[in-house]
């Protein structure tokens, strides 16, 4: 089954604005898929380097000389992890072309979102470079399956091999096989020595908090580690684009605002997997239920948009709260409650008074009904397929 990904409509404008655009994202993403599709659109015009593999590797014994040799093509280096010193390389390459007025190789650069690729890539090719996250799949993109597509979705998550698994146990197994993989091989080659069940720990107990306020010193107390410790491991997790750290709205006005992050883990199978949850009536049952569909919904709001925008989330001492503020630009600001009621979807007064601080002008219940209707204060309630369309229209 091919399901036709956002990030495709960005993808091509970037590479005429930048000489390099590095597309980053967890694992098992669909990186590769992406570019090896922009690859066949291009046809002759590009060329694939999968460096995971020695022979690939080998082409690049002379980079400089590969490079030349392919001046006029978009090169695709896939695992561009492997040869970190290659980005030395590819700034040369770039600005030698641009001083002799020469037109310039253009880069697609896979990998997984690192500390290290990062650093290397901003310190190397600053302003040479744009960046793109390709998330999980997302309910735009999956809807045209079927009508269970949303809670295929929300059960298994967007990962493109759970989300196709034939059966809800081949999903859940996958899942449980990529957990394992990340703790045991991708983490630990992040430098550091990080204990594979300490953070696995932390993982799960961060699933078990889906949404709540970080609470570093509760965190460390039950793994027995420091909360500095605690935060430098969230880091990791954070920059492998597994985890969300969505920081607080923040203003002058006189009110005792949050100041604690509230913590994501960021896809809903895998929140489901950490906790031994494998079908859909089992979530239903679960405590975890409201905070991992409001997750799930964060997550593809976030995701859907074709830029990068300012995103936090609206609490006070007093209880006054919004899910998700959003700052689409040009005086957009939407706020937006995540309710998993078909009865009613009603925010609390809290959400209305939020609405008024953060100078709202768009107010809107996600739930998981498939009606758009108004409520009272302009609110408005909408599926969430209905409020990434808006949204995204409103961000452009």
């Amino acid at each position: 089954m091919v399901i036709g990904r956002l990030i495709d409509e960005r993808l091509p404008t970037l590479l005429g604005q930048f000489p390099a655009v590095a597309l980053l994202g967890p694992r098992q993403s669909g990186k590769t898929t992406v570019a090896l599709g922009h690859e066949e659109r291009l046809g002759e015009r590009a060329v694939y380097v999968d460096l995971e593999r020695p022979a690939d590797r080998a082409k690049l014994s002379d980079p400089e000389i590969f490079f030349g040799q392919h001046a006029q093509q978009l090169v695709i280096l896939d695992a561009i992890h492997r040869l970190p010193d290659l980005f030395q390389t590819l700034r040369g390459v770039i600005d030698r072309n641009r001083w002799a007025g020469r037109t310039a190789n253009q880069f697609l650069l896979l990998g997984s979102a690192s500390i290290d690729l990062m650093r290397q890539s901003s310190e190397s090719l600053a302003g040479r470079i744009a960046y793109l996250e390709l998330t999980p799949f997302l309910e735009l993109e999956v809807a045209a399956t079927g009508a269970s597509a949303m809670n295929t979705l929300w059960l298994r998550g967007g990962f493109p091999r759970s989300f196709l698994a034939d059966s809800n146990r081949e999903s859940y197994e996958w899942r449980i096989a990529f957990i394992r993989t990340y703790l045991e091989r991708d983490v630990p080659a992040l430098g550091p020595r990080i204990p594979a069940e300490t953070l696995r720990r932390l993982w799960q107990m961060l699933a078990h908090s889906q949404g709540q306020l970080l609470n570093a010193a509760q965190l460390a107390a039950g793994l027995g580690i420091s909360s500095q410790t605690v935060f430098r491991y969230l880091d990791v997790l954070v920059d492998l684009l597994l985890v969300r750290r969505l920081h607080p709205w923040v203003s002058n006005v006189k009110k005792r605002l949050t100041r604690s992050p509230k913590v994501y883990v960021r896809d809903s199978g895998l929140v489901h997997a950490l906790l031994g949850i494998r079908s859909l009536d089992d979530v239903l049952g679960h405590p975890i239920a409201g905070p991992s569909w409001e997750g799930m919904a964060v997550e593809n709001l976030l995701g859907c948009l074709s830029q990068v925008v300012p995103a936090t989330f609206y609490r006070t001492a007093a209880g006054a709260e919004i899910d998700l503020v959003v700052d689409a630009g040009a005086g957009e600001v939407w706020a937006i409650e995540m309710k998993r009621s078909l009865a009613k979807p009603a925010p609390k007064p809290g959400f209305y008074i939020g609405c008024e601080d953060v100078r709202a002008t768009h107010r809107v219940v996600v739930y998981p009904g498939e009606d758009t209707f108004a409520i009272g204060r302009d609110t408005i309630v909408m599926s969430l397929a209905e409020a990434m369309r808006r949204l995204r229209a409103s961000a452009r």
